[in-house]
């Protein structure tokens, strides 16, 4: 008979042996994981939502690693619910990965009789639905662990890799290929060239293979735009779609005010901001996107100083902002230092609100992000270009690829070559000697 020790030594290796979140190596900081938290909040939870299980799957495990044990079960019994619900039926391959979750909680919280019945369920399952071949997932799992990585924002190529598998397994579900697409897309965010052309084809077959997607609409109508078409009339039209749609950060609405801004005009991506948000006064997300369109008019559209009522209130809704996302507001804070640059009062508290965030302890990759921001505040707002150029160098330094290091290494490299500025020496030398991610 197996001594105790024997068991639970044998449990543990079932238990890692599961494709759930718990061995994904998913091991992100815990401001990553309240970030990521805030972000699951605001794709909602309306019904008819195709990744609904996968987000109530994703919630429990974040809630899990943040310490929340009871909120995580009760995340986790969502899951299975809402995959009952949408694939109507009791049981299939989808719960595979949620009861091997909940193996892993039980048997964290010692509960190790549950942790050895969810195992046998999982056991059950895999008999009941097999994976194509031994070396082959389901394509459910393929499909829940894309997603997941995707959100992330890790391991690109592993993500269209099993898109790809769970989309050649099931061609019929539509939004594996959308999320597919969309993922490929996103590599291209911060691209000089804007998207690949196959890719911008595939955007095109998911979009007629995936109607109802406003979000899929939006960005494809912005991929296009940014290819020279004409879309005026149509982002109109889709404008309105998404303001009879359900609020959530999947609805289209970012993606729209974005068309807007670069392909309408920008006082009409504010207008249409604040119409969804008079529709839905209370909704954090909407509060979000109007504090966007009103600081890409600040920031970006004002030749001159920016009108005091339009400043106002950017600061009051970035403000409001601000207190709604407690834990994931850090470039919200940066962007309301940089509206109280533009505002005729607001230097001093501009200044005071990037010493307040030059002091707080930040990852790298935040360290990035406002080393960069202070760099240009400090040349374009307070015209100390060597001050600024010290902290593009500080941003730069930092070891970790991004679109911030970049932008930063671009800036010091054009000094560099005009040879104008007395420190041009310097950064020759800091270029040469900078350290490769």
């Amino acid at each position: 008979m197996m001594s105790a020790a024997q068991s639970q030594t044998t449990l543990v290796s079932k238990l890692k042996a599961l494709q759930c979140h718990f061995t994904w190596d998913l091991d992100p900081s815990k401001t990553k994981l309240l970030r990521l938290s805030d972000k699951l909040v605001d794709i909602g939870t309306e019904e008819g939502n195709s990744w609904l299980g996968h987000i109530y799957n994703l919630r429990g495990f974040i809630q899990y690693k943040l310490g929340f044990i009871e909120d995580a079960q009760s995340f986790f019994n969502k899951a299975a619910e809402a995959f009952r619900q949408m694939r109507k039926a009791d049981d299939g391959p989808w719960l595979v990965v949620n009861y091997g979750n909940l193996a892993w909680l039980h048997h964290h919280l010692g509960d190790q009789a549950e942790s050895e019945a969810y195992l046998s369920k999982v056991e059950a399952l895999m008999k009941k639905y097999p994976s194509p071949s031994q070396d082959e997932l389901h394509a459910e799992i393929y499909a829940e662990k894309a997603w997941t990585l995707m959100k992330f924002s890790t391991h690109r190529e592993l993500v269209s890799d099993y898109f790809q598998k769970a989309i050649r397994m099931q061609p019929d579900m539509v939004e594996w290929n959308t999320s597919h697409v969309i993922g490929l897309a996103s590599a291209f965010k911060h691209s000089d060239t804007g998207l690949e052309a196959d890719i911008l084809e595939k955007m095109r077959v998911a979009k007629e293979q995936d109607p109802e997607n406003l979000y899929l609409a939006a960005y494809y109508l912005k991929q296009r735009a940014e290819k020279g078409e004409e879309v005026e009339d149509e982002a109109r039209e889709l404008a309105g779609k998404v303001l009879r749609n359900p609020v959530s950060s999947y609805s289209g609405m970012k993606a729209i005010l974005r068309v807007y801004r670069n392909y309408v005009s920008i006082d009409e991506a504010i207008d249409l901001a604040e119409e969804a948000l008079e529709q839905h006064p209370d909704e954090r997300y909407l509060k979000r996107c109007a504090a966007l369109t009103l600081k890409w008019k600040i920031i970006f559209f004002s030749d001159n100083r920016p009108k005091q009522s339009t400043v106002e209130r950017a600061i009051s809704l970035h403000e409001e902002v601000i207190s709604c996302y407690p834990h994931s507001s850090f470039v919200k804070k940066i962007d309301l230092a940089n509206i109280y640059a533009k505002s005729n009062h607001g230097q001093a508290k501009a200044e005071q609100m990037y010493q307040e965030l030059l002091k707080i302890d930040l990852e790298p990759a935040e360290k990035q992000v406002l080393y960069n921001h202070y760099a240009k505040y400090l040349n374009f707002d307070r015209q100390d270009q060597n001050k600024s150029l010290k902290y593009h160098m500080k941003a730069a330094a930092i070891p970790q690829q991004s679109f911030y290091r970049g932008n930063s290494i671009k800036v010091l490299e054009k000094i560099k070559n005009k040879r104008r500025n007395r420190m041009w020496r310097e950064i020759e030398e800091f270029l040469e000697n900078l350290q490769e991610p």
